[in-house]
């Protein structure tokens, strides 16, 4: 079975490096990837997504018009990309920053304030690791514990890092429980 995510935000905002961490998880699990970043010409600021397709089969296009889930993290992108959502598929709303819903019954709407809950973990720039959590635990396109297993990768010479993406990842996971 074939599943596809897009990661949207602005620049700055580790939508990119979602999207990397997802697929890094997705080939540990032994299944065919296709990661696409697109950007803007601001690194920061600008809009930023990528799209990730994950298979158990060899992946025709790595390029989809309508994904069957999408992680939003600005207003942006939520109008973007939320019509072209597949039913059924799993739209995470980070409502720090949107105050509308995707406008669709068709599709399993998360509304978490993922930038608040990373500034409570005390650094704005996990909003990202704490959407993955919740989109992964939600979604379940990935084992969770492949998840953690990539996040530990990226950050493990990070130093401190590290244990704040953890936490990051255990906030997300339980959002995704918590917040409908």
């Amino acid at each position: 079975m074939q599943n596809e995510a897009i990661f949207a935000g602005f620049g700055g905002q580790g939508i990119l490096l979602s999207g990397k961490i997802l697929a890094q998880a997705a080939m540990v699990q032994g299944l065919e990837v296709a990661w696409v970043p697109s950007y803007g010409p601001e690194m920061r600021g600008g809009t930023a997504y990528c799209m990730v397709v994950i298979s158990d089969r060899p992946i025709g296009s790595p390029i989809i018009k309508n994904p069957r889930h999408l992680v939003a993290m600005n207003l942006p992108s939520l109008e973007k990309f939320a019509p072209l959502v597949k039913p059924r598929g799993v739209v995470l709303i980070n409502s720090s920053l949107i105050s509308i819903r995707a406008g669709r019954n068709d599709v399993d709407e998360m509304v978490i304030p993922v930038t608040d809950i990373a500034k409570d973990l005390g650094n704005v720039k996990v909003a990202n690791i704490v959407a993955l959590a919740a989109f992964v635990a939600r979604s379940r396109i990935v084992d969770f514990d492949l998840l953690r297993e990539a996040v530990t990768g990226e950050f493990a010479r990070k130093g401190n890092l590290l244990a704040l993406n953890m936490e990051a990842l255990d906030r997300g996971k339980d959002a995704a429980l918590r917040f409908r």
